[in-house]
Parts: structure tokens; C-alpha cells; sequence
């Protein structure tokens, strides 16, 4: 165990390592953050700021020698140099665990190898999307197998003028390409699991999305207990059989046929999980916190219904490119059930998360309620 009063070390800077440190120091731990950016969000709030290049191995050293653990905030780090800092201090979860969900053919490979139910998909490696297209059928969707979150590096195709602009976008871009699914809805389920194989999973969540970028979670989700219960049982399958030490969440498709389909898997603290901050007994930080750590894992109880809006950067008032005025953060302050969360993001900018808010209730739709005429108040009028 590495118990309060130790350093956690975290590869990353952005919201997700800041709320990270936060629930960390509570605890009683410190925290390094490890960030090739100086000034970041995390780092306002950590015990030590360390600004290299994530292949920097020196850097990596000298950040893993004043620590007595390390995890991560976000896939996008590099997983070839990690050898070097897993070889001094403990990595969580495992560099292999990074390999595979950071790239969507790993992924999707490793989904469709391992029997997990995941979406028709088929590879365009050679940067030729046209056949993968042609093997999988339209509508379908392109994505980039690197670097893709909230809808970058993916176009929707249905048409042969799509297929046409695709091919040209895509071309030379290691790609999958998935069929379309007609959903139902968005589930997530982020599952906490410690190196004793102890797991306990959150509750399912219902997220709603808005061109691409997650505008609204809603916990628990509005199914039945069989949706819910299969939505579980997967994503509990799938952190046994990657031996997560840590947190993954998987965001799933839940189809018109009442399938429960893997859509993308994410090793750390997720942004559809931010409601536990305030609407569950455990907050997914703190889970992952007593998970690299090897404490017991905590409850995972519903406190009440909760529902998370996203605050992006168009929440401000633009004009053209010119910011005109901030949002009305009286309008989350006013309601009596709801909170704010602000990331300390120096730069608004359209579709950059800078924020959330969380409103509880005696029910869902309740919570629904007030998240709504929170975030119809809170734009600026400017």
C-alpha cells in the first residue's frame, strides 16, 4: 500500500489530473504533476510542476525518482518511453493498458479478439479508406486510429460525395472504419479496479452529446435493470481481462435493438464521471487514488440523482473571435441543489471544456430540470 503522505505522481495537466491532485490532497497526499506545458490547470493546484516532453526519459527519470507512484490523466502520452519510469516506480495502469486504448484499431482489435460486443468495424491502415467503406457499408464512420476525442479526426459517410471528401481528408491516415449504429442512447460505465483484483463499478451513466463533445451526463441511467445490469457486466469483463489497476471507463452504445455495443475504452477518470463529485458516496478521483494506491476501494452509493452539464468555451460571449463577456455564474449559484466546477483554463475557446456543473435531486428528470434552466441562464447575453 502507499499510504497518505506519499507522492502520486501524474502524467498529464489538464482538468482531469487537477481534480485528480484535488481529491489526492484531501487524502493527505502530495501530488507532481508531470506536463510539457508550463501553467496548466493541474498544476496550479499541485505540490510540484515538472514542464518536459512526455518522450523526454531523463525528465521521466528524475519526475519518477521523487515519486511513489505514477498514473495518468489522459491517453495521449507516448507509450515507448514508460518502459524507462515503470522500471523505477509503479505505473498505473500499465503501460500495455495505455497501449491499447490510445489507438482505436488496438482497441477495437483487441475488443474483437477478447469476444466483448463492439460495433462492425473494419481497418484502412494503408490510409485507403474506400475498401473498408465498401466492407462495412454506409452510413458508416471514419475514424482516425490516433488522436481522436470529443469527434476530432472522424466524418460521418453516407453519400459518394461523403466517401469522396473523406478519401481525399483521410488519405495516408492510418483509419477504422465503423458501421453506424442507431442507438438508443450513450451509456458509460467507469469501473474501478485495485492490483488484489478488487472492482466495483459506478453506477451507469446516460450521456447526451452535442456536436460530438459531451454536453450532459444524467446518473443513474434512465433503463431497465437488464440494460443496466449487462452494461455493468461488461464493462467489469473488460477491467478483469485488461488487469487495470486503476479506473476505466467504457462508453457504449445502447442500439435500437437493445444491444449494449463497446464503443471506446478510456484508462483513467472520465469526463461523463464528474457527477460523482458530488452525487455518489466515492468520487471516481478519490476511487482512482485508492486504487493505484492499493487502499480499499470505496462505495460507490448514489448520494441522489445527478445530472452534469458540461461548460464549454461558447458559453461566453463572442463576437466574431473577440470575447464580449464571461457566463452568468449566478445562474448555477442560484439553484439551491447545484455546483460548480470551474478547471482554470486561462483562454476560453469555442468547445473547450472549462468547466462543469452538477445539479442533485429527488429524481432524475428533476435533476434534468434544474441542469436545464441552469444552462439556459447561463450563457451571457452579451
Amino acid at each position: 500500500m502507499i499510504l497518505p503522505g506519499k507522492t502520486i505522481g501524474v502524467l498529464g495537466g489538464g482538468q482531469l489530473g487537477r481534480m485528480l491532485a484535488q481529491a489526492a490532497q484531501t487524502m493527505g497526499y502530495r501530488v507532481h504533476i508531470f506536463e510539457p506545458q508550463s501553467g496548466c490547470p493541474a498544476g496550479a493546484v499541485a505540490n510540484r510542476e515538472i514542464n518536459a516532453s512526455y518522450d523526454d526519459v531523463a525528465a521521466l527519470t528524475e519526475f519518477a525518482r521523487g515519486v511513489d507512484v505514477v498514473t495518468y490523466e489522459f491517453e495521449n502520452i507516448p507509450s515507448a518511453p514508460l518502459a524507462a519510469l515503470a522500471a523505477l516506480v509503479p505505473l498505473h495502469p500499465r503501460a500495455e493498458v495505455l497501449h491499447i486504448c490510445q489507438n482505436r484499431q488496438r482497441e477495437k482489435a483487441w475488443l474483437r479478439a477478447n469476444q466483448f460486443p463492439h460495433v462492425r468495424y473494419a481497418e484502412a491502415l494503408d490510409g485507403d479508406i474506400v475498401p473498408a467503406v465498401a466492407q462495412v457499408g454506409r452510413p458508416c464512420v471514419v475514424k482516425t486510429a490516433d488522436f481522436g476525442y470529443d469527434g476530432k479526426g472522424q466524418m460521418r459517410i453516407v453519400s459518394e460525395t461523403d466517401l469522396e471528401q473523406a478519401a481525399a481528408i483521410f488519405r495516408g491516415r492510418r483509419c477504422v472504419v465503423e458501421r453506424w449504429v442507431d442507438f438508443k442512447a450513450e451509456l458509460s460505465v467507469i469501473v474501478a479496479r485495485g492490483a488484489t483484483g478488487e472492482q466495483r463499478a459506478f453506477p451507469v451513466a446516460e450521456n447526451i452529446h452535442t456536436r460530438h463533445i459531451l454536453d450532459v451526463t444524467l446518473a443513474p441511467a434512465r433503463f431497465g435493470e437488464a440494460v443496466l445490469r449487462e452494461a455493468e457486466h461488461v464493462a467489469l469483463a473488460i477491467a478483469e481481462r485488461l488487469e487495470v489497476v486503476g479506473l476505466l471507463a467504457v462508453e457504449m452504445f445502447l442500439s435500437d435493438k437493445g444491444e449494449v455495443l463497446v464503443n471506446e475504452l478510456a484508462p483513467r477518470p472520465h469526463n461523463s464521471g464528474h457527477w460523482t463529485i458530488d452525487g455518489c458516496e466515492t468520487s471516481q478521483f478519490e476511487q482512482h487514488v485508492r486504487a493505484v494506491c492499493g487502499l480499499p476501494l470505496g462505495a460507490v452509493d448514489v448520494r441522489s440523482p445527478t445530472v452534469m452539464g458540461n461548460i464549454l468555451g461558447d458559453a461566453w460571449g463572442w463576437d466574431g473571435d473577440k470575447i464580449v463577456g464571461e457566463p452568468d455564474w449566478l445562474a448555477v449559484l442560484r439553484e439551491p441543489r447545484a455546483k460548480l466546477h470551474l478547471y482554470g483554463k486561462r483562454e476560453p475557446r469555442r468547445g473547450r471544456k472549462m468547466g462543469h456543473f452538477t445539479v442533485r435531486a429527488a429524481s432524475v428528470e428533476a435533476a434534468l430540470a434544474g441542469a436545464e434552466r441552469v444552462k439556459a441562464s447561463l450563457r451571457t447575453g452579451a
